[in-house]
């Protein structure tokens, strides 16, 4: 993947109708803790090699166990074909933030980085808000 000049709230408002009001909400509530971070569209072939669009949030640097250096998101946002994905790059007692906060978050599917849902009513936004934040204060730090 890669990082793209598409402005992320216009690919937001061509969204379609269904999809394009529970995206914005939760834009405008990781662009709120994430404020002061960059907001960029992230597109090409995602893990697995399916072509994906996300909104990335701050910038992030990795080193690789060979020693390469890779530019990531530390939290992304993207519509899948049946859910929304929020993806959180940030660990907490060594374990990634989505997998501990899991039994929290709601009706929810977790994996190590991505949390993905239906519908906003599935997902508890207080609890999600809080996995964002984690990320935040740990880029932060490492800034």
């Amino acid at each position: 993947m890669q990082k793209t000049d598409i402005n992320p709230t216009s690919y937001l408002a061509a969204l379609p109708d269904e999809s394009r009001e529970p995206m914005q909400r939760l834009d405008v509530l990781i662009s709120g803790i994430m404020e002061g971070q960059s907001r960029v569209v992230w597109e090409g072939p995602f893990w697995g090699g399916s072509q994906q669009t996300i909104i990335g949030y701050g910038d992030l640097r990795m080193t690789q166990a060979r020693g390469r250096t890779v530019e990531w998101f530390m939290v992304g946002l993207a519509l899948q074909k049946q859910y929304i994905s929020v993806y959180v790059n940030a660990v907490e007692d060594r374990q990634y933030v989505a997998e501990k906060y899991a039994p929290e978050l709601g009706k929810v599917k977790v994996g190590k980085s991505s949390i993905s849902f239906r519908r906003l009513d599935d997902v508890n936004l207080d609890v999600l808000a809080k996995v964002i934040s984690i990320a935040r204060d740990q880029l932060e730090t490492q800034a």
